[in-house]
């Protein structure tokens, strides 16, 4: 797939799974256990800036990362490294992406259309 342009929302995605994530001080960090979900900041770049997200314990060690705001460009393969404040927690490379934002869109749209032909079935137009 060859997007039209650098910004094309096919290349924005907000959602990704981890193989098990190898932590650094705790071995996963303890809210994440008591939780099973905690808040932090993710990059899949060297350089790129931090993005807010959270994470999902899985029971293998891996982790599913929700971002507060679609990223682009990830890609499996690529290591995600999380971050609280300034301490890195750890890393695990990244195995799947969920739908991109594009995808979502379409989604929306198709049912946004189905809601709209149901309706019109119940109520003729007038």
């Amino acid at each position: 797939f060859k997007a039209p342009s650098t910004d094309h929302p096919a290349l924005y995605r907000d959602l990704l799974r981890t193989n098990r994530v190898h932590w650094i001080a705790e071995e996963p960090p303890a809210e994440l256990v008591r939780d099973k979900m905690m808040e932090c900041h993710f990059r899949f770049r060297h350089q790129m800036a931090l993005v807010p997200c959270v994470l999902t314990l899985n029971q293998d060690g891996s982790v599913w990362v929700t971002l507060v705001k679609p990223a682009r460009a990830i890609t499996p393969g690529q290591f995600a490294v999380f971050y609280k404040g300034d301490e890195c927690l750890g890393s695990g490379k990244i195995l799947r992406i969920g739908p991109s934002v594009y995808t979502m869109q379409q989604g929306k749209n198709r049912e946004e259309g189905l809601k709209k032909e149901e309706i019109d079935k119940i109520e003729p137009a007038t």
